[in-house]
């Protein structure tokens, strides 16, 4: 197999008596898109951190391309492409302004500097706003203009930080269309973000993590199928017989895990035949259903099966 474009190897880094990364190892290889996705405190800032060079690990290591990652000021670096949560732009400068200041940093001159930014104006849908001063633009177009920067040196791995928070719908699209196109392109992506739809959109594979260790590396699909089966019921039932059911069909084969909810039941089917015994048993127990509905689980169910409900601040 071809080297990765990315290795993280038992990567630990620690905060004084708190451990922020547990340990954690991970590889991605050329074209994939891949969401690295936990709760709010679970490590993902940290990891991304350490993944440019901005943290040191207190052991292990970070490999671009087969070669160790050493420290902020490390020429490997030249291979990622960074657009964090934290808009990372002058707003007092143009569009064009902002391009010239973050090539000039990568040691961009001249022409090719000058090629190189019109190609991200025109990759993120903003060549005709090229001599406005930022701080005139949208939220969706600092958005853009925050990717282009990351785009502006031509690198093959991206880490995207949350890129479409706090954006209008018409602009979040355009946001994924384009991440959607530097996929096509061979792009290798790691994608963070608190909307699952976004991660089943873009990427085939997540990396979940919680409390600084990796809970699960696996396939979107493969890993809806091994967290929650093919099918999710949900029966609607009083409030006073949710308990009794809940304990009636805990032993039903091919339930793979039930839900209270104030509604009822949310009930994990390993498949939709399952539906018919789950109904027979509650009709012998005298337990009346109010509703019944069937869905294939997302991604977002399957996370809080994986991080549980309790709120993260």
């Amino acid at each position: 197999m071809s080297v990765p474009v990315l290795k993280v190897d038992r990567l630990v880094r620690r905060f004084g008596a708190r451990t922020a990364v547990d340990g954690i190892s991970f590889q991605i290889h050329r074209g994939e898109a891949v969401g690295l996705l936990g709760p709010n405190g679970a490590g993902k800032t940290t990891t991304l951190s350490l993944l440019v060079g901005l943290l040191t690990p207190d052991s292990g290591t970070v490999a671009i391309h087969g070669k160790a990652l050493q420290g902020d000021t490390d020429p490997v670096k030249r291979h990622i492409g960074l657009a964090t949560q934290e808009l990372a732009l002058y707003e007092e400068l143009t569009a064009w302004d902002n391009l010239g200041f973050f090539g000039a940093l990568y040691g961009m001159r001249g022409d090719p500097l000058a090629q190189a930014c019109q190609r991200v104006l025109d990759f993120a849908g903003l060549a005709d706003r090229a001599n406005e001063p930022v701080n005139g633009f949208s939220g969706g177009m600092k958005r853009r203009l925050n990717l282009a920067v990351a785009l502006l040196h031509d690198p093959d791995l991206l880490l995207l930080d949350e890129p479409t928070v706090g954006v209008d719908p018409q602009s979040r699209n355009a946001l994924l269309e384009s991440i959607e196109t530097l996929r096509r392109q061979g792009k290798t992506i790691v994608y963070t973000t608190h909307y699952m739809e976004e991660v089943e959109r873009l990427c085939e594979r997540v990396i979940v993590v919680d409390h600084g260790r990796i809970l699960t590396d696996a396939r979107v699909a493969d890993l809806k199928v091994q967290a929650g089966g093919g099918i999710q019921l949900r029966v609607g039932l009083a409030a006073s017989h949710i308990s009794e059911a809940r304990q009636s069909l805990a032993d039903v084969t091919g339930v793979s895990a039930i839900e209270p909810v104030a509604e009822g039941l949310h009930l994990w089917l390993n498949q939709v035949s399952v539906a018919g015994n789950v109904l027979e048993l509650l009709e012998q127990r005298g337990i009346p259903v109010l509703s019944l509905a069937t869905r294939q689980p997302s991604l977002e169910d399957v996370f809080l099966q994986l991080t549980g409900r309790t709120l993260r601040d």
